[in-house]
């Protein structure tokens, strides 16, 4: 979930003039040339030994070049919401997943177990990736909903706040250790509960 959000941002940049990232070979799946020491070791590292059980990570930021879009405004904001438009989709993929596991099971019962393994990690994959996609709407530079908040406002007031950029991660790191997360459990709650329900729909 993670990679495929990374890549949905090089591939739409890409549709938008930039090919920054499709020359660097960050629109590949393979999931090594996306590993950030970072994101992807230290900072799950961390949560793990922490109580709670919570674990949390990203990607290495795929490399976007703005100056290169036939559209600076339309091109940044559509290669901003491609990660999390890519998250909303799979959580609802991971939904269809879930009820066909159901309706699996009821056909072909003798592989209950196999069948609880698919459910669960369906269950998994639909609350990843709504936390995934809120998560990065939240408006703090450098996440994705920063680049949309930025075009709202006015031009004076969003260089200034776009210059918080420089000290993002540790707003970030503050916002995960400080318990943050709280902000999105409504949100989260609620695509969580219609994804569930979906599925329903379906078996």
């Amino acid at each position: 979930s993670i990679v495929l959000h990374e890549v949905a941002h090089g591939w739409v940049a890409r549709l938008e003039g930039d090919y920054t990232a499709y020359m660097l070979g960050r629109l590949t799946l393979n999931p090594i040339p996306h590993i950030d020491p970072v994101g992807s070791i230290l900072v799950p590292a961390i949560l793990l030994l922490m109580p709670g059980g919570f674990v949390f990570g990203w990607a290495k930021p795929v490399p976007v070049n703005p100056r290169n879009f036939r559209n600076y405004k339309r091109g940044d904001i559509l290669v901003s919401l491609a990660g999390v438009t890519v998250n909303f989709i799979l959580g609802i993929l991971f939904a269809v997943v879930l009820a066909a596991a159901v309706w699996g099971s009821r056909i072909v019962p003798d592989l209950g177990s196999a069948w609880s393994v698919l459910m669960e990690m369906a269950q998994y994959g639909i609350l990843i990736n709504f936390v995934l996609m809120l998560f990065n709407l939240l408006p703090i530079p450098p996440l994705d909903g920063s680049h949309v908040m930025y075009h709202l406002l006015p031009p004076r007031l969003g260089m200034r706040y776009r210059e918080l950029g420089q000290y993002g991660m540790f707003i970030v790191f503050a916002f995960l250790f400080l318990g943050g997360f709280r902000i999105i459990q409504g949100p989260l709650e609620f695509l969580y509960g219609a994804a569930l329900s979906l599925a329903n729909l379906l078996v």
